[in-house]
This record gives structure tokens, C-alpha cells and sequence, in this order.
């Protein structure tokens, strides 16, 4: 950054300017979008999880009251995924999953498309579903995709085969070795997690357009490039012929980190000539939601009796669904996640996707940290009783510090997660305190480290300057409620420039407007597209600078934006406004607008340790330590939470107030999937938890309020040394909980959620430990480089 204005002039905690009109409904969402020129869209789904149609005959429906087109698998015959194309749009002459679209159907009222999508008739020959990971992996086990060799690979590198769609592994350093010391003592563990639901305000909505041989895509999206991207790839068009447009979201946590319902709108849109508007129901919001997904894992540690440890190696399995999808891609992350937080002497880790006949998953805030973290510090807290060493010591001994290399190789920057943890131990000491409560109930406290990454990537922005002296920023990012685009991206651009962060207009994302960028998520806004708008502000500043100083006959060097004005260095009054700037610009060269972008910079890995990762190495790491202390009633299995701390790791916080309401929804959603969200699957491969009324969510009276702390001035390329603050705090809420409950009933908790019925397993000694006879304990043996 120009050292032309002082960083701290962007802390503040800048209101959100969105927040009335959201408070009182005026905010328009793309479910809000409506008229008489909009006609309805609906999708008929399979009803069972695996088989081959023998028939589908669309001729009554297609005459039925109001229906403007149907569509099929022969419109959009195309695949697309991530890593591997092997996602069609339209189910062709197989069903995989319980709900995959089957035919689109548009009509002038949503009543009259559900009439017509029930007329059309369909024949199925129900074939047996693989619903299960063991069953998937077993011997001679059913081929979700049988033809997986022939799909298009997009992302070269990984191995492949049967019902793995991706393994990702780690070979680093000698674990044979490790594992063979007669100084070590070996701790074995198996740890599994169920599907989240990310239930966002908004559900998937769409409205297309088809008009001057373009498509419109009008969406409720995370990623509005991705969206282009793969809506021109299955119709078989340019990108060029897709615009997409995206209005504020009303939530997506991760769920609209994908291309989802556009295509379907578009092929219609096409067909009918008319503006299309497609909406999940929240059934089928809930019913194919792109879960965090369900995984089992494996852990085997090597550790000596001073607490090093010398190796490790661990098997994750990631239950990806019918598709590869996002679990392809987050294969990556459990090598800096459950490969994460610790001194490692050696490491083998392989991380696998895997086919089921089950609703596809895909993205959720901090993705499979959130479930690695738990493993990994339930993991951690079993090795601690296996040598005898207090949990905190054996933390402070060996979380990840300057200089070390992490499971990669890369080599770390700065000491962070040890001052965090020493941090939160200062300010709430552990203290001795009897396991049984006065009131019968059993008390237990634990504190837990995490380790996740900033996902940086291409980013855009340009910066135009208005006559009046605000600005308008314009970038393919997205306000999906976190409110990034409404904070602390107009803080970043107003320190720059010298005026007030309610001058920066943001316009909304229009992919014809505004340059590629990867999406938001991953907590890279503030990051990659603040980065992005700090460059074009450097080039908006060079220019109002060098005709300023002919203005005011001063070296450029010398003159400073502040308060909206443009002052010679330490004597204010002495300029001129920003305005008069600007009118003299214009007539030097015209409007004063500058761009600017921003990628990932590229952190080394050790060669040869990593195979089928699309991250070797995190650009920006970034740490969470979190402390819980409850209370169990052993009776009912009840977890009441008594005080629940957080130290996060923020690098520069912006916005100190934002970054607090982050971290207290960031608890509340862990808390919901530590305790009480629990989906499962019933034999016709369909979620049993359909709607609120089965699926349990945090409600108003589970919320506490979160005790935190900002660590500030760990490394970070981001702008003004900046992190983003939106995943993180959900990484370790699931294993500080199931920490906590282990410590106070003296078992073994293994398993998530902890709802109170497994808690009273838990407690009667009815819940064994875990131990997975699809997961080998010989980790070559679970790979298929290895089989």
C-alpha cells in the first residue's frame, strides 16, 4: 500500500447502510423479482435414489393450461463439475440421487407448472442404492458411475477409481520409522460427522432472460462468474453469451458457492421467449441442499513422552454424493486442517470423495475444517491422556509457530496460535473444579486450537471518482449478508481516497460490468477484492495527486487526501477540495477512474508431498482458539453452555463491531451442528428431515452471548494486513463442545452431533468408541495409489 495515507485511517466500525431497509423488508432479493412479464418455474425431481428411465413422456403436460415449454435432458445433454466433468444437468438415462431433476417445466402460474410436471409420466426401474460410504467402499460394491473412466478430467493430478470420485494425499517424511521408535506411544482414533444444512433466509432463486441472442441469469449466487462459467458450458455457448447480475442474497454460507438452478431457468427462458423465474420450495431446499457433507475419519499418531509429535498419518472419507461437486475440490484442505495446528515429524494423509446414491453436498462456512478440527483436537485431548501431559502444555508445546513447516511443506510465518492460546489462558485461568455440579449435573471446560486458510484467488475492481467526490466501486463481489461490500471494502476505498466510507458507492455484481473474480466465500472479500480496490485506488490517487500538485504547485509527494480535500503534508487548510480536483481533470483528460486486481501470491510447498491437491500451500492461514465450559444433565443428555471465548486471529480488524457479529453467528451456526442438527438417510435415499419441523436449528433461546478477543499482526498479504473474519469462527465450536462433554462425563466422545439422546448413550455407556472396519488401520491400505 501508498504510504500516501495512514492504515488506521480505515479502522472504524462503520454501520452497515443496508441494515433498515433490510430490517424493515425494502431490500429486493432475486426471490422479490415478479410482474406479469415473469412467468413460473418448477422442476419434477426423481422420488428414488437409483435407476434407469424406460420412459419419459412430457406430450400431455406440454398441452396442459398455462405451459410455455418443458425441458429435458436433451436440451442441456452437456456434464460440468469440479476437478471431473461429471455433473449433467438433467438426469439422462439414470437416476443417482433422491430428487435429481428429471424435466423443467414453465408456465404461466406456479400452480399451473406443478399441474403439469405431475402429468408427466415417467417409468423408473428402481435399481438398489449404495446410500452408505462403507457400502460404496466394500468389495465388489455397486459403481454409482460406472462409466467414472470416461468422464472429462479438468484438473489433472489425482488418483481415481470405483467410488472414489478424488483422493488427495500427503506423503511427507518417514512415518514407518515413526511408528516403529520404541519411544513412542501410539493413539488411535475414529471420529465421525453427520450433513449440515446451511438453511439460509433465501432459498436457490433465479429469473433469466433470453434477448439479442444473450442470456440474462438474474441469481440469488455466491459466484456470479462460476455461474456464467457453467451455464455457457452445458448449453454450449460462449461465456460471452451469459450475463449474470446478482442482487443482494439472502444468505448463502457456502450453498451458493455453485452453479445451481441457472441453467434450468435459461434453457427455458430461451424456449419461451419470456423472463423465467425459478424458486426452490424450502422443501427442496432442504431436500438437496448441498449439505457440509457426512465423513468418517481415522487418526493414528506416533508421540513421544515429552509430547512430540514425531508421526502421523490419518484417512478422511468425505461423502460427496451422487457428484464430485465441492467435495472434490475440498480434498485440499484436510492436509492444512486435520494435517494442521501441530509440529509433525512426519505425515501421510489421503483424503477421498466418495459416490453415493445420495443428494449431492457441496460448501459450508469453513467446509470440512469444522469437522477435521473436531477429529483433530478430540484426537489430541486422547493423546494427551494416553502420556499423561496437561492438555494446554501439550498445545503450547506444539501448535504451529515461525519457521515450522506445516504438513505440505510450506514453512510457516510468525508466532501466532501459541500467543493466541497463552492469551486465552491469561485471561481465564483453568481452574480445578469438581466434575459433578451441585444440581447433579457434570461440568466440563476445554479449550481448543484450529488452523484454517483465506481462500485468495483473481479478483477485480475499478475505482471511478464522481464529480461530487464520492466514488463508485465496481467489482463482481456480492453482499450475501455478511456485509463485506457494505464495510469494510467502502472503508478500504474511502482511507484511500481521503473521503468517508458513506461517499463509496458499491454497485452490485454484473458480470458485464465488472471484471472475473473468483466469488465470495472462503472469507477472501475483504482479502482479494479489498486487495483488488486498494490497486485501483492507487491509480485514482497517482492521478488526482499529479494534477493536484499543478494546482497547488507542490511536489506530489507532498500532498495528502484527507477529509475530502487534497492538503499539502502537514498544514491542512492549505488545499484544495477533491472536487476542484476532479473538474480540473476532467478537463486535462477527462473522468478520473482507475483498476486495479489481485491474485494469490503463491506460497511454496515442499516438492513431491502433495498429489491431487488444487492448494498445495495457504496463501493465508489463519487461527482460531476457542474455550467452552458446560453442563451435561446425565438424565436428559441436555448441554446447557455456560461461557463460550474466543481469540481470533483478524490480522488488521477493520471493522472491529463487524468481525463480533461474525464470530457470535459463527458460534450459534457451530452450535447447531455440535448439538442439534442431525439429517439421516432412509432407505429410499431421502433425508428424513424435511422441513423445520424435523430438522432442529438454534433458536433465539440458544444463543449466548460470545465472550471474544481480536489478535491483531499476524502475517498477511492481504490489504492493510487485513483477514477475513466471516469462516473462522465456526472452525473449532464442534470440538471445543465435544471436548468439553468428553471432560466432563470422563468418556469417549467420538461422534457429532452430540444431541441429547446420543449424549445419554454417551453417558449409560451405551456409545463404544468408533471403529471403522471400511477405514484399515495400514493408511497404504485405504489408498488407491496403494491398492
Amino acid at each position: 500500500m501508498n504510504e500516501r495515507f495512514n492504515p488506521k485511517d480505515a479502522v472504524m466500525d462503520f454501520p452497515r447502510r443496508d441494515a433498515r431497509d433490510k430490517l424493515q423488508g425494502r431490500t429486493k432479493y432475486t426471490v422479490d423479482v415478479g410482474g406479469s412479464e415473469v412467468i413460473h418455474a418448477v422442476l419434477l425431481r426423481s422420488e428414488v435414489a437409483c435407476g434407469r428411465i424406460s420412459k419419459l413422456d412430457t406430450d400431455v403436460a406440454s398441452k396442459m393450461p398455462g405451459v410455455r415449454a418443458i425441458a429435458t435432458h436433451s436440451d442441456a445433454p452437456g456434464l460440468h463439475g469440479i476437478g471431473i466433468a461429471d455433473h449433467p444437468v438433467f438426469a439422462g438415462d439414470v437416476i443417482r440421487y433422491h430428487g435429481e431433476p428429471i424435466a423443467a417445466i414453465a408456465a404461466d402460474t406456479i400452480a399451473q407448472a406443478r399441474a403439469a410436471a405431475r402429468a408427466i409420466s415417467v417409468t423408473i426401474d428402481v435399481e438398489q442404492p449404495v446410500l452408505t460410504m462403507e457400502q460404496a467402499l466394500s468389495d465388489n460394491a455397486k459403481l454409482v458411475h460406472p462409466d467414472w473412466q470416461n468422464y472429462e478430467i479438468l484438473f489433472e493430478g489425482a488418483a481415481r477409481g470405483g467410488n472414489v470420485a478424488w483422493e488427495a494425499t500427503v506423503e511427507r517424511g518417514d512415518t514407518k520409522e515413526a511408528f516403529s521408535r520404541d519411544d513412542v506411544t501410539i493413539v488411535e482414533g475414529c471420529y465421525r460427522v453427520g450433513r449440515q444444512s446451511h438453511v439460509p433466509f433465501e432459498p436457490r432463486a433465479v429469473v433469466a432472460t433470453f434477448e439479442d441472442g444473450r442470456y440474462h441469469v438474474h441469481t440469488s449466487t455466491q459466484v456470479p462468474w462460476t455461474v456464467r462459467h457453467v451455464t455457457a458450458k452445458v448449453l454450449g455457448v460462449p461465456d460471452s453469451h451469459v450475463r449474470v447480475t446478482v442482487p443482494a442474497v439472502g444468505g448463502g454460507f457456502g450453498l451458493k458457492f455453485d452453479c445451481s438452478l441457472e441453467p434450468y431457468a435459461a434453457i427455458l427462458a430461451k424456449k419461451t421467449g419470456r423472463s423465467v423465474s425459478l424458486i426452490n420450495t424450502r422443501k427442496e431446499e432442504q431436500m438437496t441442499c448441498l449439505c457440509r457433507e457426512n465423513a468418517d475419519i481415522r487418526i493414528r499418531s506416533a508421540v513421544t513422552s515429552d509430547g512430540e509429535i514425531v508421526g502421523r498419518e490419518a484417512t478422511v472419507l468425505m461423502d460427496c454424493g451422487a457428484y464430485g461437486g465441492e467435495q472434490v475440490f475440498l480434498t485440499t484442505m484436510s492436509a492444512h486442517t486435520l494435517g494442521g495446528n501441530y509440529r509433525l515429524g512426519s505425515i501421510k494423509l489421503s483424503s477421498q470423495a466418495v459416490y453415493t446414491n445420495t443428494p449431492p453436498n457441496g460448501a459450508f462456512r469453513a467446509c470440512n475444517g469444522v469437522y477435521n478440527t473436531f477429529a483433530l483436537e478430540r484426537h489430541t485431548d486422547e493423546i494427551c491422556d494416553a502420556i499423561d501431559m496437561d492438555p494446554i502444555e501439550f498445545r503450547l508445546r506444539n501448535v504451529v509457530g515461525d519457521k515450522d513447516i506445516g504438513a505440505t511443506g510450506q514453512v510457516f510465518e510468525g508466532e501466532v496460535l501459541a500467543p493466541m492460546l497463552k492469551q486465552m489462558v491469561a485471561k481465564h485461568p483453568i481452574q480445578k473444579t469438581a466434575r459433578e455440579l451441585p444440581d447433579g449435573r457434570l461440568y466440563g471446560r476445554a479449550t481448543t486450537v484450529g488452523t484454517w486458510f483465506i481462500f485468495v484467488g483473481p479478483s477485480a475492481a475499478t475505482v471511478n471518482l464522481n464529480a461530487d467526490g464520492s466514488a463508485t466501486l465496481v467489482t463482481s463481489g456480492v453482499e450475501i449478508g455478511s456485509g463485506t461490500m457494505m464495510q469494510s471494502l467502502p472503508q478500504i476505498v474511502a482511507a484511500s481516497l481521503g473521503i468517508h466510507p458513506e461517499k463509496v458507492i458499491v454497485k452490485t455484481a454484473d458480470t458485464d460490468a465488472s471484471g472475473r473474480d473468483l466469488g465470495v466465500g472462503g472469507g477472501r472479500t475483504t482479502v482479494s477484492i479489498g486487495a483488488a480496490s486498494a490497486a485501483a485506488c492507487d491509480e485514482v490517487r497517482d492521478k488526482l495527486l499529479s494534477v493536484a500538485s499543478e494546482l497547488l504547485q507542490t511536489k506530489s509527494d507532498e500532498l495528502v487526501l484527507t477529509n475530502g480535500r487534497v492538503e499539502i503534508r502537514d498544514r491542512p487548510g492549505s488545499g484544495t477540495t477533491i472536487q476542484t480536483v476532479i473538474q480540473q481533470a476532467e478537463i486535462e483528460f477527462g473522468p478520473v477512474s482507475g483498476s486495479g486486481a489481485f491474485t494469490a501470491p503463491g506460497i511454496p510447498a515442499m516438492p513431491g508431498c502433495a498429489a491431487g491437491h488444487f492448494i498445495d500451500a495457504i496463501d493465508i492461514p489463519v487461527f482460531a482458539v476457542h474455550d467452552c465450559e458446560l453442563a451435561v444433565d446425565p438424565d436428559t443428555g441436555q448441554i446447557e453452555i455456560l461461557a463460550y471465548r474466543v481469540v481470533q486471529d483478524v490480522g488488521r480488524a477493520l471493522n472491529p463491531r463487524a468481525i463480533h457479529s461474525q464470530i457470535q453467528g459463527g458460534v450459534v451456526q457451530g452450535l447447531g451442528y455440535a448439538m442439534q442438527e442431525e439429517i439421516t438417510i432412509n432407505e429410499d435415499g431421502a433425508f428424513n428431515q424435511q422441513g423445520f419441523e424435523t430438522y432442529r436449528l438454534p433458536m433465539a433461546g440458544d444463543v449466548l452471548p460470545i465472550e471474544f478477543d481480536l489478535f491483531e499482526g499476524a502475517p498477511s498479504c492481504g490489504p492493510l494486513g487485513t483477514k477475513g473474519a466471516g469462516e473462522v469462527p465456526i472452525l473449532n465450536v464442534g470440538a471445543s463442545i465435544a471436548c468439553a462433554v468428553a471432560n466432563a462425563t470422563g468418556k469417549t466422545v467420538s461422534e457429532l452431533p452430540l444431541t441429547p439422546t446420543r449424549v445419554v448413550s454417551i453417558v449409560d455407556d451405551l456409545e463404544r468408541p468408533l471403529d471403522f472396519d471400511h477405514i484399515n488401520v495400514k493408511w497404504q491400505k485405504n489408498t488407491i495409489a496403494f491398492r
